[in-house]
């Protein structure tokens, strides 16, 4: 995790990257595109990953910005109403945010998973400890298949909503959940303290 993280802020460094400030991102279980990114950000022209990945692959072809900006996929001015400014089928780009640069992250298909229990912790890391007013932790509901069906408000059920944190780079969210198996997406919701500015954050997960 360590080199993760000192890898993620030597690219927020690099002129031309792609990342124009630090913001923050779930890293464990890895959002979509960290996820990407950490796999294949060194890798990322290697027609391997078509077959290797599949889900990667047709993100990094259709936005690489969307990885190199794995810490930027927020919104601003959501007042709380998520469900108005996030449609259905568009909850992992946060509605399309940022002139549709994560669109890709829609996508229906098999994402890696990153293998989880019942009881598990989001971790959180915020590259300019922006703090968090709360954090909701969603998980699909049992049934859900996120390789054949575009995510829904109607499939997440609520198991977190945290108080506050004060500013920091890493935050753990405890989650606990109970008679879960198999393929889901964890969805995450962090309101930032320093402005009403708000991240959607999908992982995919297995509950072995």
């Amino acid at each position: 995790m360590l080199l993760s993280v000192l890898a993620a802020l030597l690219i927020a460094l690099v002129p031309g990257s792609g990342t124009a400030e630090a913001h923050g991102s779930v890293v464990d279980p890895a959002s979509r595109n960290y996820g990407c990114w950490q796999r294949w950000g060194s890798d990322f022209q290697n027609p391997a990953m078509a077959q290797q990945d599949p889900m990667c692959w047709q993100a990094w072809q259709d936005n690489p910005n969307a990885m190199w900006n794995w810490n930027g996929l927020y919104r601003n001015g959501s007042a709380g109403n998520f469900q108005a400014v996030v449609p259905d089928g568009q909850l992992c780009s946060g509605g399309h945010t940022e002139s549709g640069r994560y669109n890709s992250l829609d996508a229906v298909g098999p994402w890696k998973t990153t293998n989880v229990a019942a009881d598990f912790t989001v971790r959180l890391y915020d590259q300019a400890s922006h703090g968090a007013d709360y954090f909701l932790v969603y998980v699909t509901r049992q049934g859900f298949d996120p390789t054949t069906q575009p995510l829904r408000w109607s499939d997440l059920q609520l198991l977190t909503r945290t108080g506050r944190y004060a500013p920091s780079n890493n935050y753990d969210i405890p989650v606990h959940t109970s008679g879960l198996t198999g393929r889901h997406v964890v969805y995450t919701i962090w309101q930032a303290s320093h402005m009403d500015q708000t991240y959607f954050l999908c992982s995919d997960v297995n509950f072995s």
